[in-house]
């Protein structure tokens, strides 16, 4: 049984990376599979919420956690200068109606979100003036819910598949930069300790391989419910430049302020 108190990047020991499999992280996870860096790093998937669970448990060493899941950290570094970010419109984010939003009465909350689910909340208290009855879903049937008033937050994959069913699609994405003038992060990656600069230097390296083939990476991947070029190169944007990050601090400040619900619905 490995030691998980022993320092990521120790002598002999893999680096953990918690990561996730939806289609908006395959440039990243592009590099992490190949040479040099994937004989340093053990692959772990999961979905985002679960993930930083993963993180705070020390099951995982690094992480691709919900920015929202951040304050749960009793220390944390961001590693690397990669995320899953959005300039404007997102398109994988949404709340999707049948009903205009001033007539939604319910809305179901993604189980497998924090940060979008947090940055809903706010919208719907703050800017939107949506009233309605709060429902944490617990697995995948909540998509079935959606119809008449009742409403629901769905992201990744799922969500460019709801696109073709629900009538109405509000962009988490494009609410924000209307909002606050600033991109948005929804995912970063974490550590709850430091890792070693030279493990850094390739972890950033490998990220941004990816980012140099996306032609191949959307040409092999089989998904015809919408364009993976497009969605790769206008919708998503993987560097944490300092507006990103910017855009971050802001975000982790309305959650630090108590404006919407912590990651984990205590605050």
């Amino acid at each position: 049984m490995s030691d998980n108190r022993s320092p990521a990047g120790a002598a002999g020991k893999k680096i953990r990376v918690g990561v996730v499999n939806y289609l908006n992280t395959k440039p990243l996870l592009y590099g992490l599979e190949r040479p040099p860096i994937n004989d340093q790093i053990e692959l772990i998937a999961s979905y985002p919420a679960h993930l930083a669970d993963m993180l705070i448990n020390s099951e995982i060493d690094v992480g691709l956690i919900p920015v929202a899941a951040i304050p749960d950290l009793p220390v944390y570094y961001i590693a690397g200068d990669h995320c899953i970010g959005a300039e404007n419109e997102i398109a994988s984010v949404c709340l999707f109606s049948e009903v205009p939003m001033n007539e939604i009465k319910k809305v179901y909350l993604d189980y497998q979100s924090r940060s979008s689910v947090a940055l809903l909340q706010w919208l719907m208290k703050e800017y939107w003036g949506i009233e309605a009855e709060i429902i944490q879903a617990a697995d995948e049937s909540f998509r079935q819910e959606i119809r008449g008033t009742t409403a629901g937050l769905v992201i990744g994959d799922r969500a460019l598949e709801q696109r073709r069913i629900s009538t109405y699609i509000y962009d988490l994405g494009s609410a924000w930069r209307a909002i606050t003038g600033l991109p948005f992060v929804f995912a970063a990656w974490v550590s709850t300790q430091k890792l070693p600069d030279d493990f850094i230097k390739t972890f950033n390296e490998a990220n941004e391989l990816g980012l140099q083939h996306i032609d191949e990476i959307a040409g092999q991947t089989p998904f015809d419910i919408y364009d993976l070029k497009k969605y790769y190169t206008v919708h998503l944007s993987y560097r944490l430049d300092e507006r990103k990050r910017e855009g971050m601090k802001r975000f982790l400040q309305i959650i630090n302020e108590g404006q919407l619900l912590s990651a984990t619905g205590g605050r």
